[in-house]
């Protein structure tokens, strides 16, 4: 069996991305027009993406990026990002999601300490997108496709060569970096990933819009337009999608008593989560046990 995994709308950050002592793992993504949206996540590892099949638009630390066929992704770690159709028909892409311990971040020499520690705490400036245009693109693009092969054929002793087309990349991503400041962007992507994780945390209690704008320090008026602005979604609507895919996880888990789950992530109204999942999966939750 080939070793990726398929990226679904349902999967999330803190899911393990590869094994401990080999951080690193293949995903293939495709958003579908039934669900044209991966919300906004954040995770410790790196990720670098190649858009094998039409186009869609990246949002990266609150910047909108229109990405086609070919062009390479490159994330670094806990920045925020988000993926979603927008006015594109389809969207395929083939990622590695890596640890930057895997190069040596944690170690005690050069590298670590003028390099990679700064690129995990985000002390860098650097590009994201690479499109055939931009003149780093043909030997970046020669990694990644070395790091397919790699990855697929597991010839011995691969680890070191894809451990060596990684730090391949990180070099010639660096040479157009530059040392970061602090932003506005910054702190409106720290404080909307401070109120993400707290309804992470929190989803099957009943959370108010006063109880989450005041984590941001923000009147709830301003909250409600931040955050729309940011999710192209309401705040309700967000927690409402989060419980659902939650209760999805749970019937795939075994859980067949609709009732007992739709009250385990918050739905404290029967009929209204019936409507919510029937309008979010086109089915409702007896259709979808029975599916299993």
């Amino acid at each position: 069996m080939k070793n990726y995994h398929m990226l679904t709308m349902e999967q999330k950050e803190n899911i393990k991305h590869g094994e401990s002592f080999f951080p690193i793992q293949k995903y293939e993504a495709h958003l579908p027009a039934v669900c044209p949206h991966i919300t906004p996540h954040w995770h410790e590892e790196s990720e670098l993406t190649r858009i094998t099949k039409g186009a869609c638009i990246y949002q990266i630390d609150l910047i909108d990026y229109e990405v086609k066929k070919d062009d390479l992704i490159f994330i670094p770690p806990t920045l925020l990002h988000a993926v979603s159709l927008g006015s594109h028909k389809e969207f395929h892409s083939e990622t590695y999601v890596f640890h930057m311990n895997f190069l040596g971040s944690n170690a005690t020499d050069v590298c670590s300490t003028k390099y990679l520690t700064p690129m995990l705490n985000r002390e860098f400036q650097m590009p994201c997108i690479f499109t055939k245009e931009h003149e780093a693109y043909r030997s970046l693009r020669k990694c990644f496709n070395q790091i397919a092969t790699l990855y697929e054929n597991k010839p011995f002793g691969y680890e070191l060569a894809l451990k060596s087309e990684l730090l391949q990349i990180a070099f010639l991503i660096l040479q157009y970096s530059q040392k970061n400041a602090l932003s506005v962007s910054n702190d409106a992507s720290d404080k909307l990933k401070t109120v993400l994780d707290y309804i992470e945390l929190h989803y099957s209690e009943a959370l108010s819009v006063s109880e989450l704008a005041a984590l941001c320090y923000f009147s709830e008026y301003h909250f409600m337009r931040f955050f729309k602005k940011h999710m192209n979604m309401t705040c309700v609507e967000y927690i409402n999608n989060l419980r659902l895919e939650k209760s999805v996880e749970l019937f795939e888990q075994g859980n067949t008593s609709i009732l007992d789950v739709s009250l385990s992530v918050g739905f404290k109204n029967l009929s209204y989560f019936h409507r919510a999942f029937k309008k979010k999966y086109n089915m409702t939750p007896l259709s979808f046990i029975k599916k299993l």
